[in-house]
């Protein structure tokens, strides 16, 4: 009987399923939809391992983690957040609202048009910033938001007549969008654990880079 005990829990032991394994990735509200999909697939390759996200405002996400929130990886918005390697870039594209009368830039300088922009101390805040002063343009903005995903809500809801995102933002929403002639956003990605470095290879690698230019992202 004791021999037999011994036998049943070694079968027992072989049986059991592999540990999980948690990776938590920090990154800018603009790769939502992107980074969600890379997880699929990635998953999908690593069935023992679950992906979790926070994503928001990349200076947020930043100060968050110099504060000690566990992340394993952080991508940014803006390379003087984060010294990584770089895995894609986007360029700023206006979002128009259901029937809002805009066209171009010179409408955020009317103050009857209701706008949104990012809070200057984020990426798109800064990259929009600096759009305006090179084209000597003065923006009459009506509110100002943390992420990327927060202004592009404003103008999906008609609660803006138009708002300054990213175009693979505009790509995701399927909102009206216009192009601006604006440089290039790089985007870093670091693994700050042992445990995310899995995770960074896979977004650098053919697949990850096939679904970052899918979403509208360029390349590196």
């Amino acid at each position: 009987m004791r021999l037999l005990a011994v036998v049943l829990l070694i079968a027992l032991a072989g049986c059991a399923p592999a540990q999980r394994e948690t990776v938590t990735v920090f990154a800018a509200a603009s790769l939502t939809g992107s980074f969600e999909e890379i997880a699929d697939a990635f998953e999908a390759e690593n069935p023992n391992v679950d992906v979790v996200f926070s994503f928001g405002g990349s200076s947020g996400l930043a100060t968050q983690i110099d504060q000690g929130a566990p992340a394993d990886v952080f991508a940014s918005a803006s390379p003087a957040l984060l010294e990584g390697e770089f895995f894609a870039t986007n360029v700023l594209e206006i979002a128009v609202a259901d029937g809002a009368d805009v066209t171009g830039l010179e409408d955020f300088a009317d103050p009857d048009k209701l706008i949104a922009l990012c809070a200057v101390e984020v990426p798109c805040g800064a990259a929009a910033d600096t759009l305006f002063t090179e084209l000597g343009i003065t923006p009459s903005v009506d509110t100002y938001e943390q992420d990327v995903k927060a202004v592009l809500t404003k103008v999906e809801l008609g609660e803006v007549d138009a708002g300054l995102v990213y175009a693979s933002d505009v790509i995701a929403s399927g909102v009206h969008g216009i192009p601006v002639d604006s440089a290039p956003v790089s985007y870093p990605i670091a693994a700050l654990t042992e445990r995310g470095e899995a995770f960074v290879a896979f977004v650098l690698s053919p697949t990850g880079q096939q679904i970052l230019r899918t979403a509208g992202f360029g390349a590196p």
